[in-house]
């Protein structure tokens, strides 16, 4: 027999301890609460990751040590190039696998359970007769109802797409107000919206984009609380009931989720989501420690007196989620990350929608970086928050360092000029690399239950975005907003991927160089093996842009 909501309500408490192994005796009908499925910090606080990061930031430092020895050092021009990159990497390294060390701590505190306990008022939905209808039921913070308007933000996207959002938003528990924010103004999605319970809202300009539309919505909306979510993320039912409660506390201005993928069905979009699966699933809760979190742009619950306070969602940058973050922390409010999947969307499936989604959100790094240095002394930032949102500035230069190093092999194929000196043996250098590299591959088996390759692909050949993307900061070029759902016509994948596509030529040519100059030793030198390594990874992209185009043939993504 199955049990209602209201049934759940009234004989389970609501909680979020996280549920263990059933002690003997349990009867197995006995309903079971409305709370996470397991610890979700549990693989944060395990013993063997903390040994891990322990491992790979000592192997970090003997990397560092190593490439530094003047004893090492090799030909001024590639050993500066292989300094230069790696510096960035090893920072970046250092600093995450700081953060990830911190991230078994729980924003939920007794506050928060208490506020959840008392999130509904039985005698309320009894009176009202809404035992059936969750969504009928008020939501009370302090005794008092709370108003939250739940906002839909679309922009093209496909019928079909928003129509999932907007039926999941309508029906999640609690009393709320759903409202479709369409920038693309078209006549299909309000019909649609009327069609399904949800409010519409139509702009006569596009200024802003999302930010923009989402600051429009709040002149007409009034709830204390809302929510954005992207068309393409369809929410649970409990999303508000995990969220709200953390809003007991005046000084929360927003609760960020994480946001999971249901279309990890090819290399581009398994690739572009497992790249995201460690930072949601470690370095956000890291974060919370140091009240350093910040919006990802969806799957987030607002206050809305926090907004107002620093003038509506930022719109001078298409990174508007996390600049808006670092204006509230400036402003001294408190945020919130929980790790619990609470909405699942789409990432993206094809070149042109990864290179564009990459280019934005680097792009907006890249500003905060140029243009509101979090390091500088004016700004009123906690010595914590400046060094997480450095991180956050300077976390696609990461992304440009393969450039750096994929141009070392050629100099000593053509040029002979080596990086690190000749004497040292391979199996020395080996010790070294893998004790850096080595541990990096051990966190990632780690944290995603195995190494992705696909992830290791699109780091690696994603440099001409990063690129781009610090050029269009540094000449504060306007990015174009870009949806990475929206539909239409796909345009080929060869027009987002020209500069790999001639780096994997100009690697291959090297590469045959490299096996002519070197035929008939027994062995290959390290700078070939490096250089064929790299052609590999950028064959890879190309194939996988070879079958992109082959699957479009025959009717779908391949």
């Amino acid at each position: 027999m199955s049990v209602s909501e209201f049934d759940r309500l009234v004989v389970t408490p609501r909680r979020t301890e996280h549920v263990r192994s059933r002690p003997r005796g349990l009867p197995v009908e006995q309903p079971r609460p409305a709370a996470p499925p397991r610890d979700e910090n549990a693989a944060s606080r395990s013993p063997s990751l903390a040994l891990i990061m322990v491992l790979a930031t000592l192997g970090v430092v003997a990397y560092a040590v190593f490439l530094l020895n003047p004893a090492n050092r090799g030909d001024a021009l590639p050993y500066a190039m292989v300094i230069t990159a790696e510096t960035v990497l090893v920072a970046q390294a250092l600093l995450a696998m700081w953060t990830v060390l911190s991230s078994g701590y729980d924003p939920r505190g007794f506050a928060f359970h208490h506020a959840q306990d008392r999130l509904f008022d039985l005698p309320e939905i009894v009176r009202d007769e809404a035992e059936d209808d969750p969504t009928r039921w008020s939501l009370y913070l302090h005794d008092r109802p709370v108003t939250v308007d739940v906002f839909i933000t679309t922009y093209g996207e496909s019928l079909d797409t928003v129509a999932r959002t907007v039926r999941a938003a309508v029906a999640m528990r609690g009393s709320h107000r759903t409202w479709v924010l369409d920038d693309g103004r078209s006549d299909d999605v309000r019909d649609l919206a009327a069609t399904l319970g949800a409010r519409y809202v139509r702009r006569l300009s596009s200024h802003g984009a999302k930010a923009g539309n989402v600051n429009h919505a709040l002149t007409i909306a009034k709830g204390e609380l809302f929510v954005i979510l992207d068309a393409d993320f369809v929410a649970r039912p409990e999303l508000l009931v995990e969220t709200v409660p953390f809003f007991v506390d005046d000084d929360v201005a927003f609760v960020q989720t994480p946001q999971a993928y249901g279309n990890l069905h090819n290399i581009v979009s398994r690739g572009a989501g497992y790249m995201q699966a460690v930072f949601y699933r470690f370095v956000q809760p890291g974060r919370n420690r140091f009240n350093a979190a910040f919006c990802v742009g969806t799957n987030v619950v607002f206050r809305r007196t926090a907004i107002d306070d620093v003038g509506g969602m930022y719109t001078d940058s298409k990174s508007e989620d996390v600049w808006t973050s670092l204006m509230l922390h400036e402003r001294g409010w408190r945020t919130v990350y929980i790790p619990t999947v609470l909405a699942v969307g789409d990432t993206p499936e094809t070149v042109e929608a990864y290179s564009k989604q990459q280019l934005r959100w680097a792009t907006g790094g890249f500003e905060i970086m140029l243009h509101h240095n979090p390091l500088s002394p004016r700004r009123r930032l906690t010595l914590d928050q400046r060094l997480q949102y450095t991180v956050t500035a300077t976390h696609y230069l990461a992304g440009i360092a393969p450039l750096v190093l994929l141009l070392v092999p050629p100099l000593q194929i053509y040029l002979d000029l080596t990086p690190m000196n000749l004497s040292i043996s391979w199996s020395t250098w080996l010790l070294y690399y893998l004790g850096f590299y080595g541990m990096q591959i051990a966190i990632a088996f780690f944290t995603l239950g195995s190494f992705r390759w696909e992830v290791l692909m699109l780091a690696s050949v994603s440099f001409p975005i990063y690129t781009k993307a610090l050029w269009n900061a540094l000449t504060s070029k306007e990015q174009a907003w870009h949806v990475t759902g929206r539909a239409g016509r796909a345009e080929s994948p060869f027009g987002f991927m020209v500069p790999q596509l001639l780096c994997f030529v100009f690697l291959l040519l090297t590469s045959a160089a490299g096996v002519w100059k070197e035929w008939g030793d027994p062995f290959p030198s390290l700078a070939l093996a490096w250089n064929v390594t790299n052609t590999v990874i950028l064959g890879g992209f190309v194939v996988t842009a070879v079958r992109e185009v082959t699957g479009r043939t025959r009717g779908g993504v391949a």
